[in-house]
């Protein structure tokens, strides 16, 4: 008894294997959930706390040296100014100078809108231009992903499945091992021209970034995550501001499209299609059999039906036959 009760549980598990293991995968993505927010939460919140107490410092400290100014009226015009900064606007003299919509910083924000990227420091004013936004977006973004995907397709027929096929074809080597090399590589030489070439660009051109703060753009940019707590181009003696601005499109689009690549490399490995099948539902082979069997009853009644008709006209368009009285054929059937 304890054998065949074991057994059947064996078989139910297998059965809905992938139910199973779709459990596990939401429970184990809550559980990452989890886990992301008490590391942030633990290592974020002692900073925000010495933030705010730094603040009410400067904030008594400033009504103590301006005893005209009442603490109401200060936090209006704080209020007003911080408004202003969630737009992209800032008072500050020395950022008076970087208007937020001319040509470049606008196809910066189109293209940021795009690819969902959103850093958020320059949104819309006005109602037309939020408006404007949205259809822009309904219509663009769909746009976005079918000529990303378009593109994806093309360079990885050149940069993946050639060069794989080529070293299994010429060189006798496994598919299964040159594709995972391939994979390795492409992922090494995209991480080095994407990330680290560039942020130890980004280190240099802005004044105020490091290189893992730089490194950090370019992983939150690439991702389409977007914070927009570090954007480019936004200093105050930034040179050719402009051109620095077409060339950080450039380098977002044609990064995107080499993280799809790699992606969709990784994403062709034999071993990571048969762990993703896991948590697919697989279809039931009697109700394929059963899809197959009407199929096939289908297109036999309609062949039939066909061929009937085929017959019926070549007897009607058949000269000098006329057709047999019922009568006449009834008796011969009888003899």
């Amino acid at each position: 008894m304890p054998s065949l009760a074991g057994s059947s549980c064996v078989r139910l598990v297998e059965r809905h294997r992938s139910a199973w293991c779709f459990g596990f995968l939401v429970l184990g993505y809550l559980l990452y959930l989890v886990f992301g927010a008490v590391v942030f939460s633990s290592v974020e919140l002692p900073y925000e706390d010495l933030l705010r107490q730094e603040l009410r410092k400067l904030k008594r400290r400033f009504l103590e040296e301006h005893e005209c100014l009442s603490e109401p009226q200060l936090e209006q015009f704080l209020g007003r100014v911080l408004e202003a900064s969630n737009y992209g606007v800032s008072v500050l003299s020395n950022a008076s100078g970087n208007w937020n919509w001319d040509f470049t910083s606008a196809l910066f924000f189109a293209s940021t809108v795009l690819s969902t990227t959103g850093y958020g420091h320059t949104v819309p004013l006005s109602d037309g231009g939020k408006a404007f936004c949205i259809i822009y977006s309904v219509i663009g973004i769909p746009f976005t992903l079918l000529f990303l995907t378009a593109v994806v397709q093309r360079v990885t027929i050149h940069v993946t499945r050639r060069p794989v096929l080529y070293f299994h074809v010429r060189w006798g080597f496994s598919k299964q091992a040159v594709a995972i090399v391939h994979a390795v590589l492409l992922g090494v030489v995209t991480v080095s021209c994407f990330f680290f070439i560039p942020a130890a660009v980004f280190s240099v051109l802005e004044d105020d970034w490091n290189f893992l703060e730089s490194f950090y753009f370019c992983f939150i940019s690439l991702s389409t995550i977007g914070l927009g707590d570090y954007v480019p181009g936004e200093g105050y003696n930034q040179k050719f501001r402009e051109l620095y601005k077409i060339g950080i499109t450039c380098y977002l689009l044609l990064g995107l499209i080499a993280m799809l690549v790699v992606l969709e490399t990784f994403c062709e490995l034999h071993e990571l299609k048969k762990f993703r099948k896991m948590f697919y539902v697989k279809k039931d082979k009697e109700e394929d059999q059963m899809h197959i069997i009407e199929h096939d009853q289908l297109s036999f009644s309609s062949i039939t039906d066909q061929a009937a008709g085929v017959k019926e006209d070549q007897k009607q368009n058949e000269p000098f036959v006329s057709p047999q009285p019922p009568a006449l054929a009834d008796g011969a059937s009888d003899h």
